[in-house]
């Protein structure tokens, strides 16, 4: 169940929004649903991690770097950080 809410925006904010709408292929009341729920989650202090943060890791091993297998937690910590950082 969903409540319906108004809200208003700059004019900046609201084709900033847009842009980022349509660039994720997403409406933007999803788009804000998707952002309110980020919000939240951190302030809960939620821990859950993006599912396109665990995609990024596949591509690790192929980074060109020798010490992957020993670094893998600082690096899989590093991207995370840098993922809720957005």
């Amino acid at each position: 169940m969903r409540a319906r809410t108004m809200v208003y925006l700059d004019v900046e904010q609201h084709r900033a929004l847009r842009t980022e709408a349509v660039r994720e292929g997403v409406s933007m009341a999803e788009l804000l649903r998707r952002l309110v729920g980020r919000y939240l989650d951190e302030r809960r202090g939620s821990g859950r991690v993006p599912p396109k943060a665990y995609l990024r890791l596949v591509g690790l091993g192929a980074s060109g770097r020798s010490d992957i297998s020993e670094r893998h937690d600082a690096y899989l910590t590093r991207a995370l950080r840098r993922d809720r950082a957005r």
